[in-house]
């Protein structure tokens, strides 16, 4: 790989990192502690959404977002030709 395809490869793997640590952040810091009160007006499964963000939809969340990192990188390694 070249250097201006190995510089393009590393800007697109960054920024996917970064939108999925902003969305990891807004689940985890947003939906747990700020919007708090807002969201424990919804139940959910018997319990306040907040907190059931701040005990188990971050968690789940973050699983999602890792097969999304992993599923994305795959597609970002067979457009620069990198893939196994």
């Amino acid at each position: 790989m070249d250097k201006e395809a190995a510089e393009a490869y590393w800007k697109e793997n960054i920024s996917l990192i970064l939108k999925l640590l902003v969305v990891w952040f807004v689940v985890s810091y947003g939906c747990g502690i700020i919007f708090l009160d807002e969201l424990n007006t919804i139940t959910f499964a018997g319990f306040k959404l907040g907190f059931w963000f701040a005990q188990q939809g971050a968690i789940y969340v973050f699983l999602i977002l890792i097969f999304v990192y992993a599923k994305s990188m795959e597609r970002l390694e067979e457009k620069y030709d990198i893939h196994e």
